[in-house]
């Protein structure tokens, strides 16, 4: 029996998940260019995280910089922040720009099938035929719920490899994440690499002549505050309280449930329509987090937390 609050806590997370999609999209429409968006969004979402570092009345000092910690093990938060926040969200938004949100987000959550096979290639873990069979399923079931194929074209084929790229590197920082246990609690580990990936993205924003919008619209700052308070510190949160309730294990098996957010949000803020193809989709990712839930994970518990935590940066 799951612990009281576990699903109700996961559904809301989850829906923040997939709501960052719509606001991005909406922002991108409206002229916002995406790298600068993204660096932005994430300043704003790491220095948010702070609050969760302050609540339970830590010593920020020893939270942000921990005595066991090596230079060795910044220079691997400096390659997760490249990696989870730079690379995925930067290439995120450049997809986003020539693909609907609804494809962005299932091709980002592909990255449980790299992360296995990655695992299984690097870190010989184990691959249980029934954790296979869900992840396919889950796979396939939200690209029956978003209507993959309904998009064509040179520009959407190119937004499309950029949106599997974006996967992969998702995956990769998992990986390094599971490899290296790093001494650094979630929230640390979550906001320096947030601050980490945003700076880097910034610099390269205004390197390249991206610009700030000079007056946004007082509707662009709600959407951007949701996209960056909401939608980013505020998912982790409600991540990090099912992480505690649950285990990472089986919180980990619900992200299939963020891009069937994206188009259901999709359906309500942006109009798009929903077909029979969605029904069969939501059948088979509750199929898949019933097969996933039923393997269990190895690894230590703040390893096991960490990485979960990661994977919920959206």
């Amino acid at each position: 029996m799951k612990p009281d609050g576990f699903v109700p806590t996961l559904v809301a997370a989850t829906f923040l998940m997939g709501s960052s999609f719509i606001a991005g999209k909406i922002l991108l429409l409206q002229g916002f260019q995406p790298i600068v968006l993204v660096g932005w969004r994430f300043i704003v979402a790491a220095l948010a995280t702070l609050l969760f570092i302050l609540l339970p009345r830590r010593n920020v000092i020893r939270t942000l910089f921990p005595p066991g910690a090596t230079l060795r093990d910044a220079g691997w938060v400096v390659l997760i922040g490249l990696l989870q926040t730079g690379a995925v969200m930067g290439l995120l938004f450049l997809a986003m720009r020539s693909i609907p949100a609804s494809t962005a987000a299932i091709l980002l959550f592909t990255n449980p099938i790299w992360v296995a096979m990655l695992g299984r290639l690097f870190l010989r873990e184990a691959l249980p035929v029934l954790r296979i069979v869900g992840l396919l399923l889950g796979v396939a079931g939200v690209a029956l719920a978003i209507g993959i194929g309904g998009v064509s074209g040179q520009g959407a084929l190119r937004g499309e490899i950029i949106g599997l790229a974006s996967a992969l590197c998702w995956a990769m920082a998992t990986i390094v994440n599971k490899r290296v246990a790093l001494p650094f609690q979630a929230w640390a580990l979550n906001f320096w690499q947030m601050l980490i990936g945003s700076l880097v993205l910034l610099a390269i924003a205004y390197g390249t002549g991206e610009q700030w919008p000079a007056d946004p619209a007082l509707r662009q700052w709600a959407w951007f505050l949701w996209l960056a308070i909401p939608a980013s510190t505020g998912s982790f949160g409600l991540w990090f309280i099912a992480l505690s309730k649950g285990g990472a294990t089986r919180a980990s098996s619900y992200l299939f449930l963020a891009p069937l957010f994206a188009v259901v949000i999709s359906f309500f803020v942006l109009g798009t329509t929903l077909a029979w193809p969605q029904l069969v989709g939501g059948i088979l990712i509750g199929m898949a987090l019933w097969l996933v839930n039923r393997t269990p994970a190895g690894g230590s518990d703040r390893q096991r937390q960490n990485e979960a935590l990661i994977e919920g940066d959206l």
